[in-house]
Order: structure tokens, then sequence, then C-alpha cells
């Protein structure tokens, strides 16, 4: 008998939209669903916050800046959140669903995987990550668990719940320690600055999971593998698996290095590398089967989009960033031979009609091969490499070289982003290999903007490549009105494209506002203009004690400070406000006066004789102004 609790979700709509179907995972922090967009039928994964947090300001907030942010991204191997909102006590997303298993997954089931195998998964899962952090994002807990393996064998980025902007404040002593501490890296542990980097030491476990079948760092507390992350180098996984290529090696000590800037600046950085160790890697190394590995083949199951033991079928996951229809052919087929052999259906005739065949063919592929390879060498991966490195290996190989230059967001200024032809492309022997370097991001310098007038300040930061941050104002004896006082960042400092710049604005010279209530309106009107202000009478009029027609209030407020030019807004009178006077003779003194302060008068008392008893008083049934004073005589 089935004893778990149903869940009071599945079935439901949320925005009377989505169709909750079935619980797929669920977190500490919210619960993912399969669902369907009831208005589109299409289906879609729903991540719902547990109710529970949903009245916390802070986890809500986390939550929808996981939307935001990830829908920043377009790119194939991240998963896209398509929309967010709020149905009662659930708060929740709507998600791209991938039909598939997560890499823990085939870590568990398969455990350690060929180089190749780890590679074309760590490949197109650094892609998307990328994406994340030319966008300025850094994920903060990239694991086994996020990333995701199709049906179709794609592969994508999953789960930003944790994500921070690079430009926000992002150390851990903020809060908690957030992550999966197997992955954390040192200066997230430590309380230190969390950037893309930290991620690249995440990725750099993460492959020696994938190329060992375990983690790094173990122990019986999490404390334990903390302490490890900070005070322990990550081992070579070819202590675990003998045999590994040192290419390997190098990939993870790089990628987790517990120094940050000894690691690859960005995911972007990274998947270069593991390219170019890929490239060096030989076919043997890449496929070499490491000690305990279970092939899925022997159950029928495994990574999805990998094996099909039913045909003899080898199929090759779409490279990332490949999609229906673009060209890709996602299977290798390799068929068995017939039974007995092709020899077998030959006749002896047929046999040496194919062997003659066979050496025509050898003597014409050496030909073509004298004229063609023999002529032509494969271009030197030298991506990454300074530019000096990359010449002197291109030269070394008997290459020219052209430099040319360009901005990258993730290479290093100096180093080679890109080579025309690419690496592994075939090139003439002494033929031409053209070699961009990185010129570091691209820059924007904050123009000199004091006494701009603001529309010519705004034009002139949208050339340069900046947005106009917030505008605040203040008064200036020395800049005009409307005209840029100021800029943070000032003058001449670089940042990155789209940046905002914060601008002082002048409110001109600072004039003393006439007090004018009291006065008549053409009095007040000719005095205010004076003194350089413009006059807006207000719709309304107001009871004072001032007579009809007066100024009865002023806004900005008499003897303030404002620009000249400014406008003051003027309040008329129409008089008093006549209130009937209550008839207190026979109450005693105190009754009297709370009576007559209650309508809205002041009280003098004249003391006759001492019995307490109001005998007189100077106004009653009959009306008088609001707050007029009403003398009684008490006996």
């Amino acid at each position: 008998m089935d004893t778990t609790l149903h869940d009071p979700l599945i079935g439901q709509l949320l925005d009377a939209r989505y169709r909750v179907d079935e619980r797929i995972a669920a977190g500490g922090m919210a619960t993912v669903y399969r669902g369907l967009d009831t208005r589109l039928d299409r289906v879609l994964a729903l991540k719902v916050m547990h109710p529970s947090l949903a009245g916390d300001a802070a986890f809500v907030e986390r939550f929808i800046r996981e939307a935001k942010a990830v829908a920043r991204l377009d790119h194939p191997n991240v998963v896209g959140v398509l929309d967010q909102g709020r149905d009662g006590p659930y708060v929740y997303l709507a998600m791209e669903y991938v039909a598939g298993c997560t890499l823990r997954d085939v870590l568990r089931d398969q455990g350690a995987l060929p180089p190749r195998a780890a590679l074309d998964i760590v490949e197109p899962m650094l892609a998307g990550l990328a994406a994340a952090h030319v966008a300025g994002l850094v994920h903060r807990d990239v694991k086994p668990e996020n990333v995701l393996i199709g049906d179709d064998g794609r592969v994508k980025v999953a789960d930003f719940g944790l994500v921070r902007s690079v430009d926000t404040h992002t150390s851990a002593t903020t809060g908690a320690l957030l992550g999966t501490a197997s992955y954390l890296a040192p200066e997230q542990i430590e309380g230190g600055a969390v950037t893309a980097r930290s991620d690249v030491y995440a990725c750099g476990v993460l492959l020696y999971e994938a190329l060992t079948g375990a983690k790094p760092h173990t122990g019986d507390s999490p404390a334990r593998v903390l302490y490890a992350h900070v005070h322990e180098d990550v081992p070579p996984p070819s202590e675990r698996v003998p045999g590994l290529a040192d290419g390997l090696d190098g990939l993870v000590a790089t990628s987790a290095a517990r120094d940050p800037l000894a690691r690859p600046a960005d995911a972007a950085a990274l998947l270069v590398l593991v390219r170019m160790a890929r490239a060096s890697l030989t076919d043997a190394e890449l496929d070499a089967v490491p000690p305990g590995h279970r092939d899925p083949r022997a159950s029928g199951a495994g990574l999805p989009g990998t094996t099909d033991p039913e045909d003899s079928t080898r199929i090759v996951p779409r490279p990332a960033g490949a999609g229906a229809g673009d060209g890709t052919d996602r299977t290798e087929r390799f068929a068995a031979p017939p039974p007995g052999g092709p020899w077998g259906r030959l006749s002896r005739r047929g046999r040496v009609s194919v062997i003659v065949a066979a050496v025509l063919l050898t003597l014409l592929g050496t030909g073509v091969w004298y004229v063609n390879s023999g002529q032509f060498l494969r271009t030197p991966g030298v991506l990454a490499q300074t530019q000096e490195e990359a010449v002197e290996t291109l030269e070394d190989a008997g290459l020219r070289v052209d430099v040319a230059e360009d901005f990258s967001e993730t290479v290093d200024a100096g180093r080679v982003i890109a080579t025309d032809p690419e690496p592994g492309e075939r090139v003439r022997r002494n033929g031409t290999v053209t070699v961009t370097v990185s010129q570091g991001p691209r820059v924007s310098v904050v123009p000199d903007l004091r006494g701009v007038p603001l529309e010519d300040a705004r034009r002139l930061l949208d050339e340069a490549g900046l947005a106009v941050g917030e505008e605040t104002r203040e008064f200036s004896d020395e800049i005009e009105r409307n005209a840029v006082i100021s800029s943070d960042p000032g003058a001449g400092r670089e940042r990155r494209p789209d940046s905002a710049v914060d601008l002082v604005v002048s409110r001109g010279r600072a004039v003393t506002v006439p007090a004018v209530i009291g006065l008549p309106e053409d009095e007040a009107r000719a005095e205010l203009t004076e003194a350089g202000f413009e006059v807006v009478i207000a719709p309304e009029r107001d009871f004072s004690e001032h007579e009809a027609g007066a100024v009865a209030g002023q806004s900005p407020p008499g003897d303030g400070r404002a620009s000249e030019g400014d406008t003051v807004t003027l309040l008329l009178s129409q008089g008093p406000e006549m209130v009937e006077v209550p008839d207190v003779r026979g109450m005693s003194e105190d009754e009297a006066r709370t009576t007559l302060e209650a309508a809205g008068f002041d009280v003098n008392v004249n003391q006759v004789f001492f019995t307490g008893t109001v005998f007189n008083q100077s106004v009653y049934d009959e009306p008088a102004p609001r707050g007029s004073t009403i003398t009684i005589w008490v006996r």
C-alpha cells in the first residue's frame, strides 16, 4: 500500500494556466513538477517554492532573481525560464522541460566515465556556464545534480536558484553559506568574493568526479569536507584511475586550483583549455575504460542518446548549440557484418576483383596523400597562448603568421582567442595563419560632463556605450540650471559597456522664497514674480483666519530655498469658517470649556463669584469664526 502523502498541488491549475501533472524532484527550497501549459499545449517544468517559505521575503526575492537572471540567457545549454508568477501561497517558475536524467544519475549507474564521455558532457556544460558568465552571472551551485542530459543527448545547466550578479556583493559573510559542500571553492567557504572562478572550481571538481567516479574530498561530516577544500589540493585523477592521460590531470589541477587567480578566469576560458586537452589526446586515451566502469549496454540503460544495443548503433550526442535542422547528424552507424562474413558470398573471381580494386584504391590513396596530405598539415592549437608563444609555435611548424586584434570578455589581453584556419583544420605548408589576439574586454570611457546640459549629457553617455544611472539635483552657483555638476564615476574613468553613470544635475542658484501668507493675491503674486519665481494659484480654496481672497498657504513655504525660475503654488483663503456657538449658560466652568473647545473655539473665563456656574457668555446661538475666542462669566 502506498503510504506517501498525496501532494495537494497535483492536478491543480496555477494562474488558471499551468496544470500540475507529476512531481519530479523536491529540494530544500522548492519542488519541481512536470506540468502542461494549457494555453499553448506544451509540456514544461514547474518549480514551486514550498508554501512555508513563501512568506519569507528573502526566499521569494532569491526565487524571483533566478527567474530574471536566467531569462536573460538564451543558450541551448541552459534550461530556459519561460514565466514566473504567484498563485495564492504558491510562488513558481515555469521552465523548459528536459526529458532525460542528470549527470548524478549517470555517475550512479555507470561509475567513472571514459574521458571521451566525460568531456562530451563537460564541454556543453561549460558552454552554458560561459553564457552566464558573459552575462555577468555566477551560478554558485555547479554539481552533477544540476547538469541535465536529455533523451536527445543535449546537455543543459539547470537550477540557477543561488545565482548572483558579479556586480553585487557576493561575500559569503552576507548570509548563510550557500551551495553544496563537495563543490564549494575555498573562497566561498572562507567568506571571500564569489566570482566566475568559483564556478570554475566546481567544474574542476565535477570533472574529477566524472573521470574517477568519486569526489576528491570526503569525510564523516560536511565540516571535514569544507576543511579539505580550503587546505588540501584536489589530487590528480590518475591517482585513482591509473593510466589516465597527463593532460586530464593538468586540466583538473588548473580548474580546481585552491588559489582563484591560478584558475581560468571563467567557464569560457576553461572551455578553451578543455578543447585543447581533447585535441591533444589520442583515440585510445579518450576511449580508455576506467576500472569499475559499468557498461550501460550490459543492462540496456545508461546515458540518454549514447547507446542502442538493439541495432549495434552508436549514437553520438549532438554538439553544444546544434539543433534539429541544422545539418548535424546525431548518429554514426556501424552495422555488424552478416553471418559468414562478406567473403562467404563472393566467388573466386569476385574475390580477385575485390583484391585488385583494393590494390588500385591503395595506390590511388597513396597518390592523393602525396599530392594533398603531403603538402598540408593541421593547424596547431594555440588558443589561450600569449601572442609570442603562438607565433613561435606556428613558425616552428613552418607557417607564416598574421596578427589581428579584437576585444574579448573572457580571454586576457595578449592571449589568442581565435585562429584562421581554426585549430586542427588543414593548412598548406608554408601557408599563413591569422592569429587574433585579445585586447581584453571592450571598455567605455566616461566623458567629461561638467557643465553639459542634461539632454546632451545623456546623448554623450549613449555614444560612449554607457547608461544613465541615478539622477540627483543640487543647488549650484556655478553651473546653470539643468546642466551636469558631476558624474560618478568621474570623467576619464573606464567601465564595462552599458555600465550605469550617476549624474548630479544643477537646480541653479538657490533663492529664498518670500513669505506671502496673509497677503492679498495680487500683492503676493507681485512679490514672488519680482523674486524670480513663477506663480500658480491652486484651483481649490480653504477656510482660514485670513480674509477671503488672501493667501492661506504656499508651496514651497516662505523663507525656504528654491531655484530661481521654480514655480510657487498659492492656496487662497475663502475666509474663516463660521460655526454655531453652543449655549453653555447654566453649565459648570469645566463643562462649558469642554463644550466650546470641542466646537472649535478658544475660551476666556471671567470669575465674578465662586459658585463655578456660567451665567453669561459673549456669543451664543449664532455663528462665529472657528478658532475665535468666546468669553464666559462664572459666578
